[in-house]
């Protein structure tokens, strides 16, 4: 497939070349230090799944030599706020999709970010994601994105910018578009990444019964299932119905897709499949209170044994207060699969 910055050059308006000049001395310290500590070369994240309880997972490892390349297409994280200033959870997101996926390029498009090229704003995240050498961030540009597409008329039109959920709309639109124009996989910025995810195609996870989302997105270019969702996003608008043109929508056309009243777990129509809550909502958006709680490694293990991605809900639980070095899920999960940002956790706190 072409490489998205052959393909869009005026969305990225090319890869942010310059790092950021100076590191200060003591993260840099920290940093390089719990590089060190993690790295363990004789392991190799591709394709696997990881027992509880683990060691620690290695720093970036290389594919097997001789064996096959990954498949096609980026990893895509999209922030379409002007915020360039990612939270432990963005960071965590970002760094364990560039950890369990070592031979695929992780693109963070970034509304907020200048055009041209421009250094990345001095910020801890953006330089901790910057020292991954499969981490991309770019500029977003939207015009670009939505252009040749039935969104771009949509976009222009101002009234939507005073809906009550524009934002959240926005990144539907986003996350669509991306996956008709350059497919791969699409990821929301509350996931922690547990597995690599390339061995799923044309795939999107249910996250309760009869309901899908689209926070996890697995596609191939051009696919039909996903122009059907562009077209369902302009003919069924609606941007004050929270959920109608993200979940609602792809649960609508999936089930159109079909020609069924009722989505059964791990269903495949057509090619594309309904994966099952287990594989990136284990839990449910009503039960969240569960990640900063206490858990064994025994129940860890049971209840993430199928899981790829685990969907944290942060719309829920952004406020609430995690004890960092405790056996809280979350912190867990922090330790395993982001070590580096929980490094940083660890010092701030």
């Amino acid at each position: 497939l072409p490489r998205i910055s052959n393909c869009l050059p005026k969305l990225t308006t090319g890869l942010l070349s310059h790092r950021l000049g100076v590191l200060l001395i003591t993260f840099s310290f920290v940093f390089l230090t719990s590089v060190m500590f993690y790295w363990r070369s004789e392991e190799d994240a591709e394709g696997q799944f990881y027992s509880w309880p683990t060691q620690f997972l290695p720093y970036l490892p290389h594919p097997t030599a001789g064996g096959p390349p990954p498949p096609p297409g980026d990893v895509f994280f999209v922030e379409t706020s002007e915020r360039t200033d990612p939270s432990y959870l963005f960071t965590c997101s970002v760094e364990s999709a560039a950890r369990t996926h070592p031979g695929t390029r992780v693109v963070v498009l970034m509304k907020g970010l200048p055009s041209g090229n421009a250094s990345l704003p001095n910020h801890w995240a953006l330089s901790l994601l910057s020292g991954f050498p499969n981490v991309e961030i770019r500029p977003l540009d939207l015009p670009e994105l939505f252009a040749g597409t039935p969104l771009a008329k949509w976009y222009l039109q101002p009234e939507h910018q005073k809906e009550p959920y524009y934002l959240p709309v926005l990144s539907d639109a986003c996350r669509i578009t991306i996956m008709w124009k350059f497919g791969g996989i699409y990821l929301d910025t509350d996931f922690i990444v547990l597995r690599n995810l390339k061995n799923l195609t044309n795939a999107l996870g249910m996250q309760s019964q009869d309901v899908l989302n689209g926070a996890f997105l697995s596609f191939t270019p051009k696919h039909e299932f996903m122009t059907l969702c562009m077209q369902d996003f302009v003919n069924n608008y609606n941007g004050w119905i929270w959920a109608h043109q993200g979940p609602g929508l792809l649960t609508r056309v999936f089930k159109k897709w079909c020609s069924i009243s009722n989505i059964q777990n791990n269903m495949n129509c057509k090619g594309v499949r309904a994966l099952s809550p287990e594989a990136f909502y284990p839990v449910h958006w009503s039960n969240w209170k569960k990640l900063f709680g206490t858990i064994s490694s025994s129940e860890l293990h049971s209840l993430l044994k199928n899981t790829y991605a685990l969907h944290v809900w942060n719309k829920l639980s952004h406020g609430t207060k995690l004890e960092i070095t405790s056996q809280a899920l979350l912190a867990q999960l922090y330790s395993q699969f982001c070590p580096a940002t929980y490094v940083k956790m660890k010092e701030d706190s």
